[in-house]
């Protein structure tokens, strides 16, 4: 749901976050427009078990950081402050931890689950809009359609069916993940 129509610049998305009647309410600036997000318990599912796979496997092999729900923006973009679903960056890449406003520092890994409020068209504008900023893979999770769409700087987004494997490819060395895995709880 976009809030209003007027163009807002990251400054001014904080000032209206960090208001105390949006205290409990998510929200994204997407191309200078403040959209709120409401995530369903389906969607709660889908990202806790992803979540759950993939910090697993980070840390056993201390191949960096998984997150949840960080806000990124780049200095550049005045009208962009971006909120992926699940993120990851490299341990050569990290950082001391951001602990006020958001990061500048994109992650090598992004993951977003559509929600009832997300169309396909706003998903895979997000996931060009991350890759366009230097995030190096992007995963976009259908949950009703059981399917995954990959991004590559570069490259053709390939779709991804219940039956296939995701894969970390060069950012995730030997990660693996059975699509069937993640969406057994969305039946």
């Amino acid at each position: 749901m976009v809030i209003r129509e007027k163009l807002y610049t990251v400054d001014e998305f904080w000032d209206f976050i960090t208001r105390p009647e949006n205290a409990d309410r998510k929200f994204e600036l997407i191309n200078g427009e403040i959209v709120e997000v409401t995530p369903t318990e389906e969607h709660g599912s889908v990202t806790t078990d992803l979540i759950t796979f993939l910090n697993v496997f980070v840390n056993q092999y201390k191949l960096g950081r998984v997150v949840n729900e960080v806000s990124y923006k780049n200095p550049a973009d005045v009208y962009n402050n971006r909120i992926p679903d699940i993120s990851f960056t490299r341990a050569e890449r990290l950082k001391p931890l951001v602990t006020e406003g958001a990061s500048t520092q994109m992650p090598d890994l992004v993951i977003e689950v559509k929600s009832p409020g997300n169309t396909r068209k706003s998903l895979q504008e997000k996931a060009v809009y991350f890759i366009q900023n230097g995030v190096l893979l992007v995963w976009i999770v259908y949950p009703q359609e059981r399917m995954v769409e990959v991004y590559r700087p570069g490259q053709a987004m390939e779709t991804l069916g219940i039956n296939d494997t995701l894969e970390g490819e060069t950012v995730l060395p030997g990660f693996k993940l059975a699509l069937g895995e993640v969406f057994q709880g969305s039946e």
